[in-house]
């Protein structure tokens, strides 16, 4: 398998880290979606990364549609979700949180980096949503008691926090006080000290448009 994306965009990073928690080996090709747009194309009209490109070349695209994938291949008893139920429910509304507040963290970023002029309304918006989502996640992480958030064991929604809590504090430090988050502060210290992250991690990359 070859993955296609930056260590830096949380959504390349929360794919590489289940790779990694699942075992499977796979080439990274770290290219941008601004300067290797053309390179990303072939596996991917969107040049939009991550992109999975299979064995036998079949492409998979977006983070979620590729975590399923993987799901499906390690099979129920080791997949990082549950099957069904309640419980599958409730890690799919943490993990659809954090990919919101990924893609609020990445709007947010390109909005402020490449125009000129930013807009005042669509800053706050970003902001607000932001604020909001963290707000809401942190109410949840600390009702529980686990090392995890779902339990003794790491699943997808801890990895999709984490790696959306990691891009913010790197793009937007002004935003993230942990003081004011403390449950997800304490969540993030836990997971970035396992290998599996500290593997798959960049500094933030200003994109280069020429």
């Amino acid at each position: 398998m070859i993955l296609i994306g930056q260590f830096d965009s949380p959504f390349v990073r929360r794919v590489a880290v289940a790779l990694g928690l699942y075992g499977f080996a796979y080439e990274h090709r770290p290219w941008s979606t601004f300067r290797e747009g053309e390179r990303i194309a072939p596996y991917n009209p969107l040049r939009r990364v991550p992109t999975l490109v299979l064995d036998d070349g079949e492409s998979l695209i977006e983070s979620a549609v590729i975590l399923d994938y993987l799901d499906e291949l390690v099979g129920p008893t080791k997949a990082l979700i549950p099957t069904q139920g309640p419980q599958r429910r409730a890690v799919l509304k943490t993990c659809a949180l954090a990919s919101g507040l990924s893609d609020k963290a990445v709007s947010l970023f390109y909005e402020q980096i490449l125009h000129g002029e930013t807009s005042r309304v669509w800053v706050e918006r970003c902001e607000t949503q932001i604020r909001a989502v963290l707000d809401v996640l942190e109410a949840d992480r600390s009702s529980r008691a686990t090392p995890y958030w779902f339990g003794n064991s790491i699943g997808h929604a801890d990895i999709a926090v984490a790696c959306a809590l990691h891009f913010l504090r790197d793009a937007h430090s002004s935003l993230v006080e942990p003081s004011s988050w403390p449950a997800l502060a304490t969540h993030s210290a836990r997971c970035e000290a396992l290998e599996v992250f500290q593997s798959v991690v960049q500094p933030l990359l200003r994109p280069k448009t020429a």
